[in-house]
């Protein structure tokens, strides 16, 4: 309990320190898309913009990847569906192929709902991290709808979670404890989950493993 309190605090933040920069911060996101890699598109968890991911998405175009950013997701508010379509959009309008999605919480369950249409056949993979794939039971206590519909109850987890052929196609990585997210982001079938050594679900995306997994994935 005193190593996950420590966690907890740590989290935090990690998470007020990324949102204040990402407040900040004026980097154009169009300086990301250059390279000759496979290419990787960034979808950002609820309450977060782009910016919220920016260590990844520099550490991934220093290595040769165009690292592309959804601006119509904003702070990923819209309902999962709503926000799967604005990914499935761009990708059609960028004419993006053959794509790597890097996803935070949220934006998981908005990847693979992108996976599981039409836009899927664009996606070589998704690593997803620190998703509530099947739900988070804290969500029931928020009154937010944008909040409470990652109850494990609720019909929209439930189809996802019933939809499991393109499973196979994603690397979930989650830690040893997530505030947020007590029954784990594990996903039967996955292609590959990863648990590291250590827990939180903001200060996770700075674990070198993520790093790892998406050049394992893009690179291969």
């Amino acid at each position: 309990m005193v190593r996950a309190a420590g966690w907890w605090l740590a989290d935090y933040a990690y998470a007020a320190y990324w949102q204040t920069r990402a407040t900040l911060d004026r980097t154009d996101a169009q300086a990301f898309r250059t390279g000759d890699g496979v290419p990787v598109v960034i979808i950002p968890g609820v309450y977060e913009t782009w910016r919220f991911m920016q260590p990844l998405i520099t550490t991934l175009h220093a290595r040769g990847h165009p690292v592309f950013v959804v601006d119509k997701l904003r702070h990923n508010r819209r309902p999962v569906p709503e926000a799967a379509a604005v990914v499935a959009a761009f990708l059609e309008s960028e004419d993006l192929d053959d794509v790597v999605l890097v996803a935070h919480s949220k934006g998981g369950l908005a990847g693979k709902l992108v996976m599981s249409g039409a836009a899927g056949a664009r996606v070589r993979a998704m690593v997803a991290v620190a998703t509530p794939f099947g739900g988070s039971r804290y969500a029931r206590l928020f009154l937010i709808p944008s909040i409470r519909s990652f109850s494990p109850s609720d019909p929209g987890i439930l189809e996802l979670a019933r939809n499991v052929a393109v499973n196979e196609r994603i690397v979930s990585i989650f830690g040893q404890f997530d505030p947020h997210i007590p029954e784990s982001s594990e996903l039967d079938g996955a292609r590959k989950n990863v648990r590291l050594d250590t827990g939180g679900h903001f200060r996770v995306l700075a674990d070198p493993r993520v790093i790892a997994e998406v050049v394992a994935v893009a690179e291969e």
